[in-house]
């Protein structure tokens, strides 16, 4: 933390380090939340989707006649509709390995020529009410004759596979390539052990508890677009919707997100539906709102993971590691969303090496198109499949060379006095000691007295395993971000932020921040972050940075006010600005005890008169932090699995993470946080997984279908802390939002093994599949 840290003993109550409970929760406990479905703007129509029942087929026409013709219809949108606005695409400039760019997909709102997953939007009605809306979407007539599918990258990249576009030879989007092969192969060519598996990501629905909603509306006399949705940032999104898709200046489009009941990456992009409402609007002249129901989000909700993966590891005689190596498949789905391919590139290439000392790395990941949902990010992003990868190859190297898994990781950890690190992938990690954290992890999970629990565990016929998941990830990259502090009338202070909580809790630890800092009240600090016309800049919230790029534009703007507060108070108390001293939230005149707190000082500049040019007439303040490095939280989870060899269920009996997230603001929230990522590592790792028919029909469309973890699936989660701050951003924080994914997926998957004798199965290890390995090894 900088200089300011605040004397008053009273005020450190809610400072940094505080587990200061959510101020947003009692809101959202009690019913009171404003979520985009909570909304009714006068005068609203209500939008429904037609979805093609196909997964891969070429469109001869959309019949809309009938539908047209029914009650309370207002319109019946198509493709040619829809042709005056520009496309999404993906945004980021990866190559392929000869150094030409990736093969870029322009998808329009609506699909015009193919179809090319179920789902697909071909179509949209509006009507007065939902009811009249979805009787006319169901007489949408389609005409579509129907064409092979394909859902399994590997499969959509061979030979004779069914082509999806015809600009895309091979259906292969992208042929992404890391590091120095010839190097990567010698070093495999010389190890005294390699290790190889074939690992499958599964791929899995994003189920965030709101589905996804948005209301349009037209301003005529402004001539402007207003949409109100949920999102990850208002930001980001209000430029992809001016600039890609409406083709219009940005201060023509306003995007306002109120509350958001999860997202996990999958609302952080423009969908074809929020073009679809702003058109309606505009065309009709009333606001159109449209809200998915659970089975649309299923279809249309952009998925996560689904990588298919051969992953190697080279070792010494001594176990230390040489070269890791990981070719892949990654799957995009039907068309290529805003960053689809990061997850199986730079991510992978970003996180394999975790927290050991890897001389050598190679990626090959070819990322194909496919007749499934498309792919983008999910809680990490690459960062826990890259982690998991390197946890089951480390634990399957030791009991292939007979060596103790712990005192391999500990051989092979990056040392505390090899820091600055720079990796293997070019990341330079500040900070850390990985080893003390792992001994720190089996001391809270009473790793020596494991063999009385197994023991206990065979004497009731169960087979009992222990897994390590000793992880590091590093967080998304810089982007500027808004720190804004507003000294209302009403004696509040407002933070504008260009960050967004989804559900993380961000005006909690923000607040600290600023408490901490200036000495403001707690109770009085007010956030606004979900409206585009408050912004001049805002990197939304993603990949674990929200803090680091908040709480930095934060205390950068706490700065200004201190220097205007300096001069404002040399005002008031008839003294030079040089000689005001800040501290605990009160201005002084150095040597004294005259002095004027920061809150009343800002009421003083509201009430006085004309003040001189040098002076200023508020406290108020705006800076655009520039780009914090990534950071690189890390941890170890260590968890013991039961499993039942009858019946093949895999219960999680004991559960413990120590992590460093560095300077922790709120250790309650953060806790929270772990939780969170960790149940979702235990849903894809035990029970999450999408499934197709081999026409490309969705077979786990719904919650009959596809489970998630539930409260008696879990154990309680054992968390401790061994910091070590990070040097690279002055709140010394490393992020915490998705970390809980990147140790669970590898600690629940190694248990698992252990518990089978070292087997490999895929996740989802589902009591189907745990049970077909038991009897493999009888």
């Amino acid at each position: 933390m900088p200089d300011t840290i605040l004397a008053d003993p009273t005020m450190l109550k809610f400072g940094i380090g505080q587990p200061v409970p959510r101020q947003e929760d009692p809101t959202l406990l009690r019913g009171q939340g404003r979520y985009t479905d909570d909304l009714a703007v006068e005068g609203q129509v209500w939008c429904v989707m037609v979805r093609s029942p196909y997964a891969h087929g070429v469109i001869n026409a959309i019949g809309t006649e009938a539908a047209k013709a029914m009650p309370g219809v207002l319109g019946v949108f198509t493709a040619a509709d829809m042709a005056e606005y520009g496309p999404m695409r993906c945004l980021l400039p990866l190559k392929n390995r000869d150094g030409s760019p990736l093969i870029n997909i322009e998808r329009g709102p609506l699909a015009a020529d193919k179809v090319r997953f179920v789902g697909d939007p071909v179509a949209f009605v509006v009507a007065e009410t939902k009811a009249q809306a979805k009787d006319a979407a169901e007489a949408v007539e389609m005409d579509i004759d129907a064409l092979d599918a394909v859902t399994d990258a590997s499969a959509a990249a061979a030979p004779g596979a069914p082509q999806l576009y015809d600009h895309i030879p091979g259906n292969v989007v992208l042929d992404f390539h890391f590091g120095d092969a010839d190097k990567v192969a010698e070093a495999f060519a010389g190890a005294a052990h390699v290790t190889r598996l074939s690992i499958r990501n599964s791929r899995i629905v994003v189920c965030a508890m709101e589905p996804r909603s948005a209301i349009g509306e037209w301003d005529t006399a402004k001539g402007r677009y207003v949409l109100r949705v949920g999102s990850q940032g208002v930001f980001g999104l209000r430029n992809q919707m001016a600039n890609d898709i409406l083709k219009v200046p940005v201060e023509k489009v306003r995007i306002l997100t109120g509350n958001v009941g999860g997202s996990f990456g999958m609302k952080a992009s423009a969908y074809p539906e929020y073009a679809c409402v702003l058109h309606a609007a505009k065309v009709l002249g009333r606001p159109v709102k449209w809200t998915d129901e659970r089975t649309g989000s299923f279809l249309s909700d952009c998925h996560g993971r689904d990588h298919e993966v051969d992953a190697e590891l080279a070792l010494d005689a001594e176990g230390r590691f040489l070269a890791v190596r990981l070719t892949a498949f990654g799957n995009m789905g039907g068309y290529l969303a805003t960053v689809a391919p990061l997850m199986g590139t730079g991510n992978f290439v970003r996180n394999i090496q975790t927290n050991y000392q890897t001389p050598l790395l190679q990626v090959d990941t070819r990322c194909v198109v496919t007749n499934t949902t498309p792919i983008s990010a999910y809680r990490g992003a690459g960062r826990p499949e890259g982690n998991y990868f390197m946890e089951r190859l480390i634990e399957t190297a030791a009991r292939e060379m007979g060596k103790d898994p712990i005192a391999l990781r500990r051989l092979n950890h990056i040392r505390p006095e090899q820091f600055p690190f720079t990796s293997t992938n070019g990341s330079v990690y500040d900070s850390g000691d990985f080893t003390a954290l792992l001994d720190k992890a089996l001391e809270a999970a009473d790793w020596d007295g494991y063999a009385a629990r197994k023991a206990a565990s065979e004497a009731r016929g169960m087979l009992r395993g222990r897994g390590v998941g000793n992880f590091l990830e590093c967080t998304a990259p810089p982007m500027k971000e808004q720190g804004e502090l507003v000294f209302e009338p009403d004696g509040t202070v407002t933070i504008v932020t260009g960050t967004l909580d989804y559900g993380q809790g961000h005006w909690t630890p923000f607040a600290q921040v600023l408490h901490q800092k200036l000495g403001v009240p707690f109770d009085s600090i007010r956030l606004v972050q979900g409206d585009s016309d408050r912004l001049i800049a805002g990197g939304g919230t993603g990949g674990s940075k929200s803090l680091m790029a908040s709480g930095a534009a934060i205390l950068e703007a706490a700065e200004l006010v201190i220097e205007k507060g300096r001069k404002a108070a040399g005002y008031v108390l008839e003294a030079a600005a040089e000689d005001i001293e800040f501290a605990a939230g009160r201005f002084t005149i150095m040597g004294t005890d005259r002095g004027i707190g920061i809150m009343e000082l800002a009421a003083k500049l509201r009430e006085i008169g004309p003040l001189p040019q040098d002076v200023p007439n508020a406290l108020d303040s705006r800076t655009v932090f520039d780009q914090a490095p990534m950071a690189y939280p890390n941890g170890c989870h260590i968890c013991e699995v039961e499993i039942d060899p009858e019946i093949g269920t895999v219960k999680i009996d004991r559960y413990v993470s120590v992590n460093d997230f560095g300077v922790i603001v709120n250790p309650l929230l953060v806790e929270g946080q772990a939780h969170g990522g960790i149940v979702q590592g235990i849903g894809q790792a035990l029970i999450e997984r999408v499934a197709y028919s081999e026409d490309g029909q969705l077979l786990t469309g719904s919650y009959m279908d596809y489970g998630l973890p539930r409260a008696d699936d879990l154990p309680s989660f054992g968390f401790e802390s061994q910091p070590s701050p990070c040097r690279t951003n002055p709140l010394g924080a490393k992020g915490c939002g998705e970390a809980g994914c990147a140790g669970s997926l590898p600690a629940v998957m190694n248990a698992v093994s252990d518990a089978l004798g070292g087997m490999h199965i895929d996740m989802p290890a589902t009591p189907e599949r745990v049970w077909e390995a038991v009897q493999r090894m009888k």
